[in-house]
């Protein structure tokens, strides 16, 4: 099947912007890379120091650099219901390597938190910059130069991201990422969300709540909505950076074990030789357009488009929202997974899964085989399904259909014949919305603003009263450099109750919402930011506005000679110190609009004459 002409256009284009970028990062990666084991590089008293602890047979290996040494990177903590099961992870690993010759050292963790817990509160003020805190903790972890190849165990929103940021940065060393898996279904989605607002309209206690979340939220895995962290788990397949099928099989299962084992074993088996696979050209700029359009058909998460744009950009390679919107309006929507319907991901899972998405994608052109991954034999070597055939991990093509075609459908007969994330633009800057999980009668929003500055603003004037008519709710001052980007996901409730009483309402933000962004339309990472001096920064209570997501359009309806008069209001914002906010301080003064990742790294510096003529 040829390559469909939207891809291929937005390919090529990429492409070209990438070029001088995606030489010079190339360039470095084969400097960086050593001849024979990564560790000959190191001196006796490096070596000596880097195996000192190790049993005696390890320590021999490394010593006689006879075998590759693989590093493990993950963000293991027993709080995160993702991330406990990777707890044992690194026994399994250690003995897979070791059986198979290798060597496997735990190099370093990294921190994980969760935006479940944090929203609403000032922990999440963190949350964006955690991503890029993670990604320099891997690099802290490979420093040591002792690593041939890296295993990274990571699973929610900023993880995944800021460890593949990180493992980019040593693109010279091959990466294989290792999922712990979802956590089995509990409460329905539906009655989540019903429970939620009649909390919110006060009509349930608290204890009721709890009750609720705590069914819901259940056990040890991935939460089973298709927020950020499954969406993560979604583009690792889709970029052929995970065993095929591997992202959402349990924990706690004899299969899981057994395709962790075989992903050290992979890890070990492209660490040198004919199979080398250095991270740093398998993430080409096809494998980042792979990446969009799996997120798009199905209808992931809306931080990608911050997350994916940082990942290409420690790869040399420049996206931005123009290739996510002519994307979006080529590929079709084909799963229905939680906001955007009514499954979780054990649903989509038993129905076919990521790997009967990939085959729809590539038979009709949406995606691109012709690139590298963990397994070096193209994209559709990943359109199969693990089982366990004894004690090992083995494959099977993906289903030939789907087995719930309400959960997983074909290109054919698409949910949506377009991937539901638009592009806004107009006198208010840059922005992004998500509308698959939007009914149509309510794409359009036209309607008084009114401002607000925290969340906490918002929710007084909903609890008192103040919200029912129609409006558009415009939180300012929630961008990166203003207070690192909070989710406000905390208000989606109460804006789905206004909805729900036949209200118009939207919200426009320089902040993100959740990756389970859902049925209210909502504009975000407005860009440029208000601290920045977006002209969202502008309006006033009362301006009318109009946000239209079919026609793509968000604007203040204030006539222009007033507009191109107008002076943001002087605010004074609050100090962003306690719950470690004032550690964070340079990433606000640093980081990049939202349209460039909001991250705090910059693109590959182009090349000097002198590494020109030093180049490998």
């Amino acid at each position: 099947m040829s390559i469909h002409p939207t891809v291929d256009a937005v390919t090529r284009r990429i492409i070209s912007r990438s070029q001088a970028y995606r030489h010079a990062y190339l360039t470095r990666l084969e400097r960086a890379r050593h001849a024979g084991v990564q560790r000959t590089a190191l001196s006796c008293t490096n070596l000596a120091h880097g195996f000192a602890a190790f049993p005696a047979n390890d320590k021999l290996k490394l010593k006689q650099d006879r075998a590759p040494s693989i590093a493990i990177v993950s963000a293991y903590n027993d709080m995160l219901s993702a991330h406990q099961p990777f707890q044992g992870f690194p026994d399994i690993i250690r003995k897979a390597v070791r059986d198979a010759g290798g060597v496997a050292q735990f190099a370093g963790g990294v921190p994980a938190m969760c935006d479940g817990v944090t929203q609403g509160q000032p922990g999440m003020e963190l949350s964006l910059f955690s991503r890029d805190t993670i990604a320099m903790a891997t690099a802290v972890a490979l420093s040591h130069n002792m690593f041939d190849a890296g295993l990274y165990l990571g699973v929610c929103d900023k993880i995944v991201p800021g460890l593949l940021i990180g493992a980019l940065h040593f693109g010279h060393l091959p990466a294989v990422f290792v999922p712990a898996g979802p956590m089995t279904s509990g409460m329905s989605n539906g009655e989540k969300v019903r429970i939620r607002q009649l909390y919110a309209e006060g009509k349930l206690s608290r204890a009721d709540l709890l009750e609720a979340e705590s069914q819901s939220y259940h056990g040890a895995g991935t939460c089973t909505f298709y927020g950020t962290a499954n969406s993560n788990q979604m583009l690792m397949e889709a970029m052929g950076l995970h065993l095929p099928g591997a992202a959402f099989i349990t924990p706690g299962t004899p299969l899981r074990d057994a395709l962790t084992a075989a992903a050290a074993r992979q890890a070990l088996k492209i660490a040198s030789g004919e199979d080398y696979t250095p991270v740093g050209r398998l993430v080409d700029e096809k494998t980042i357009v792979n990446a969009i359009v799996a997120l798009l058909s199905t209808g992931g998460s809306t931080n990608h488009t911050l997350h994916l744009v940082a990942i290409a950009k420690a790869a040399g390679i420049v996206i931005d929202w123009d290739d996510f919107s002519a994307l979006s309006s080529a590929v079709p929507l084909i799963a229905r997974i939680y906001p955007n319907g009514g499954a979780d991901v054990n649903h989509f899972h038993a129905a076919g899964g990521t790997g009967l998405v990939l085959r729809e994608l590539l038979d009709a052109g949406f995606m691109h085989d012709d690139v590298a991954t963990i397994l070096g034999r193209g994209l559709r070597a990943h359109c199969a399904e693990p089982f366990l055939e004894n004690g090992a991990a083995a494959w099977r093509p993906a289903p030939a259909v789907s087995g719930d075609a309400a959960v997983l459908s074909t290109v054919a007969a698409p949910f949506s014949i377009d991937g539901g994330l638009k592009l806004l633009q107009g006198n208010l800057g840059r922005a992004v919305i998500k509308t698959s999980a939007v009914k149509p009668e309510h794409r359009k929003v036209q309607a008084p603003a009114l401002v607000f500055h925290s969340q906490e603003a918002f929710m007084q004037a909903f609890k008192a009263g103040e919200l029912e008519r129609d409006f558009i709710a415009v939180l300012m001052h929630q961008g990166p450099r203003a207070n690192g980007m909070p989710e406000l996901h905390a208000l989606t409730p109460a804006l789905g109750v206004l909805q729900d009483q036949g209200h118009h309402v939207a919200l426009v933000t320089d902040g993100r919402m959740s990756g389970a962004s859902g049925k209210v339309p909502a504009a975000i990472h407005v860009t440029p930011e208000v601290l920045a001096g977006g002209p969202l920064g502008l309006l006033r209570d009362g301006d009318m506005m109009l946000l239209d997501a079919e026609a793509g359009i968000l604007e203040a309806q204030v006539p222009a000679e007033e507009w191109a008069l107008r002076q943001p209001l002087p605010v004074v914002l609050p100090v962003q110190t306690g719950m470690g906010r004032e550690l964070f301080a340079m990433f606000r003064a640093t980081t990049g609009p939202a349209e460039e990742g909001a991250a705090t790294f910059s693109l590959p510096p182009l090349l000097q004459e002198h590494e020109v003529q030093h180049a490998p």
